[in-house]
């Protein structure tokens, strides 16, 4: 899963312990789901942006809490599409 390492301006893995997690709080299909379409956006993280965006939608309107990495992640992502737009 792509997300942001703000140091480098380059995407990283999230540790095995943030998918654990994040397994726990969306079930492991869901997160199947998010990252096989993660890896299919080749790293844009534009794209990747607005697929966790709408699983947060989705989150939202069932009424079901938003997993904290979910969260973390897309702020991560959004940090790396305002760098990108900056030509950092």
């Amino acid at each position: 899963m792509a997300t942001l390492d703000p140091r480098s301006n380059s995407t990283m893995k999230t540790t095995a312990g943030d998918l654990k997690n994040m397994s726990q709080q969306m079930g492991s299909g869901e997160l199947a789901e998010l990252v096989h379409q993660m890896e299919q956006s080749e790293d844009d993280p534009r794209q990747c942006y607005a697929l966790v965006k709408e699983r947060i939608t989705e989150f939202r309107d069932s009424g079901r809490d938003i997993p904290d990495v979910l969260t973390k992640l897309e702020r991560r992502l959004m940090t790396e599409c305002m760098l990108a737009s900056q030509g950092r």
